[in-house]
């Protein structure tokens, strides 16, 4: 509650004018009560009525219109008072579910890479998403019934204790015992809405996941299954969702016994004070409707208690998010200019997790502005090379250099800011083809869009597109072919015009066409910068200033091209199994 007073902070004046606005429309609605014994009042004792001894006016009639006028007078504001507070929490709740979910997603976007291999995108988005709107809940009507129940305890006290201290004591009698019940339920309840809220984390993981793979789904047949396993889960939801039911349901028949018993002493104690003319009529009736305006709402203390649990069930999922840190630090040196592009790795080792090394002590060099490839079978640890290179992990042993910097030292932007990164799967946003290609630099002009998209050559089956540059390509890029995709991906690391480019397995997914193209893009793009390609086709690189073999987590052999082939290692044997000589001898 106090993290979350600190959004509202900033906002002070807001909430002091919401909770004035709920005040006066509780003063409001207490007034009618009192109006009403009033009005008894002048029907029972007449020309000796509070209104004729008051203000002096005798005539009954002309009493009971100066009341009904009043009366109209009081709902008329009470309904304006209601309209708005309920104008000014709602916009306060909505502007504070903003900040936290801002907050929120730039934490989550600034951890690194290994979390999110660690946590399911589901469950963040439950807490993005549901936690954060259950919080809004809470906000629209929770804080405002709270000021509620305070100021109705007050006004109708103060009326209580004006007329009869005896009826005071019962009336209020219930009350401790309420609040007291209220917040010993809710003590019993909270781990069930814990449970609620980890059964929801883990719906939507699974509605995002299979979203996600509905392909996969669909071509294995396994509709019937995931059904049935999402049948599971949701009822999983709707158990934990019984077990809170059925407490907080049994909770306001129990206040309801409680609250009678405050009634039944008003009726028969001030009856009898009444009878034995010790207290007015009107005043009696005064109390008698009090009562029930000052109990019945108490009925709402669970609702109000219901959601305050709820909301801080999220709430601490919410900041547990917000107090997450990266667990890299990041560095904040930056790259000397002019950036060169020396990259070293040395005596790296490296692992995912607990798991063992994928790398064992690599040692490679590569010159800045020289290209340079790196093969090696399925799992040799290609692809984790880059992934050290862009820090997306650390290195368990060893140094990651550029320019003689280690990458821990320097900051990312300055870092990733050199590079030009093409991965394996292609990701594109949502958005317009430009949009794709330029967003490592958004600033660019249509001119130098255009020139990148050449150079990788895109810009022509960008410009047979429905609308040329402006076509939107769907999320993940689906209605472009993989060698459209990465082609577009390749335009997008050469308008960054980096002093690196990395490629990783550019060509396994593409056919020979865009192979060729890409190569000739290659051949163009990396002069004058230092390049790291990954390949499977050892076609591709043919052309590199040096090739690194990669077996194992280590350098097995390096050289060019002819010096590998001549050396007849392992490069050898797979240059041989390429080309097709071994067909040939069989």
């Amino acid at each position: 509650m106090k993290r979350l007073w600190s959004y509202a902070r900033p906002h002070r004046g807001k909430v002091a004018l919401a909770t004035t606005w709920t005040t006066l429309g509780k003063v409001m609605d207490v007034a009618p009560e009192i109006l009403i014994g009033a009005v008894i009042d002048v029907v029972v004792r007449g020309e000796q009525s509070f209104m004729a001894t008051a203000f002096g006016v005798t005539d009954r009639w002309e009493q009971l219109v100066i009341l009904a006028v009043l009366n109209g007078c009081i709902w008329i504001l009470e309904s304006t008072f209601g309209y708005l507070s309920a104008l000014a929490w709602r916009n306060l709740a909505q502007t504070l579910e903003h900040e936290i979910r801002t907050d929120l997603y730039s934490n989550v976007q600034g951890l690194e890479v290994a979390y999110f291999e660690d946590t399911t995108s589901g469950g963040l988005l439950s807490i993005l998403n549901d936690d954060v709107n259950q919080l809004e809940r809470f906000l629209d009507g929770g804080a405002s019934s709270i000021i509620d129940l305070f100021w109705n305890v007050v006004l109708v006290g103060a009326v209580f204790a004006a007329s009869s201290l005896l009826l005071t004591t019962f009336a209020f009698l219930p009350i401790p015992l309420i609040v007291l019940g209220s917040m010993y339920y809710q003590k019993r309840l909270m781990p069930l809405y814990s449970k609620v809220r980890e059964a929801v984390s883990e719906l939507s993981s699974t509605l995002s996941a299979n979203l996600g793979g509905i392909t996969t789904i669909k071509a294995f047949n396994a509709e019937t299954r995931e059904a049935d396993r999402l049948a599971q889960v949701s009822d999983d939801y709707r158990q934990a969702n019984r077990d809170a039911i059925r407490f907080s349901a049994a909770f306001v028949p129990l206040i309801r016994m409680f609250i009678l018993t405050g009634f039944s002493c008003t009726l028969v104690i001030g009856g009898w004070l009444v009878l034995n003319e010790r207290l007015e009529v009107g005043l009696y009736s005064v109390l008698v409707f009090m009562t029930q305006r000052l109990l019945w709402p108490m009925t709402r203390l669970g609702e109000t208690l219901d959601q305050y649990q709820r909301a801080m069930a999220s709430t601490k999922r919410i900041f547990g998010l917000m107090d997450t840190r990266p667990t890299m630090a990041e560095g904040v040196k930056a790259l000397p200019a002019p950036i060169r592009g020396e990259i070293k790795f040395e005596n790296v080792s490296f692992g995912y997790a607990d798991g063992p090394d994928i790398l064992n002590g690599i040692e490679l060099h590569v010159p800045a502005g020289e290209t340079h490839a790196i093969v090696g079978a399925t799992g040799a640890g290609k692809s984790t090379m880059l992934r050290l290179l862009l820090r997306f992990h650390d290195a368990r042993q060893g140094r990651v250099l550029i320019d003689g910097q280690d990458v821990r030292d320097l900051g990312y932007a300055s870092l990733r800011g050199a590079m030009g990164y093409v991965s394996q799967d292609v990701f594109l946003f949502h958005g317009s083809v430009r949009d794709n290609i330029a967003y490592g630099r958004p600033d660019a002009s249509d001119a130098e869009i255009e020139e990148a998209a050449r150079l990788a050559e895109a810009h022509d089956f960008i410009v047979e597109l429905p609308q040329g540059y402006a076509t939107v390509v769907g999320e993940r890029g689906q209605k472009l072919s993989g060698g459209q995709r990465q082609r577009l991906s390749l335009a997008r690391a050469i308008l960054r015009d980096p002093a690196i480019l990395v490629l990783d397995e550019a060509t396994s997914a593409v056919d020979n066409e865009t192979e060729a193209a890409i190569q000739r893009s290659l051949a163009t793009v990396t002069k004058g910068r230092t390049s790291v390609v990954i390949a499977h086709r050892l076609s591709t690189v043919r052309d590199a200033d040096r090739i690194w073999v990669l077996e194992a987590g280590k350098v097995l052999e390096a050289g060019t091209h002819d010096e590998l082939v001549a050396g007849g290692g392992l490069y050898a044997a797979l240059w041989r199994v390429q080309t097709g000589e071994l067909m040939h001898h069989h």
